[in-house]
């Protein structure tokens, strides 16, 4: 079996959906950092009237809903690109091949 064209926009469909479940769980993680380094930072500074804890919830909300969009959009580009290029370089040099039982 050879491979010898690769959809652009299949890959990319896909591709983009998994950076995008990546980026959600990135911007989960720097979320749960963003909101305990603001509530702490607000709870050692009594005259800040806790706007680090208000900075870091906005921070945290921001990458939950950002990353995801930003991940999402160059892990939809890249293997866009990345199979453009395959498509060509198969057509030169006759694809990959796959042995399948």
């Amino acid at each position: 079996m050879v491979i010898t064209r690769i959809r652009p926009l299949s890959v990319a469909k896909v591709a983009g959906l998994l950076y995008g479940l990546i980026g959600l769980v990135i911007g989960g993680c720097l979320s749960l950092v963003a909101v305990a380094g603001g509530l702490a930072a607000g709870l050692g500074d009594a005259d800040s009237g806790g706007l680090g804890a208000v900075a870091g919830m906005v921070f945290g909300l921001g990458a939950v809903v950002v990353l995801p969009v930003i991940y999402g959009v160059f892990g939809f580009i890249g293997p866009a690109i990345s199979a453009l290029i395959y498509n060509f370089a198969a057509g030169l040099v006759g694809g990959v091949e796959i042995e399948v039982q």
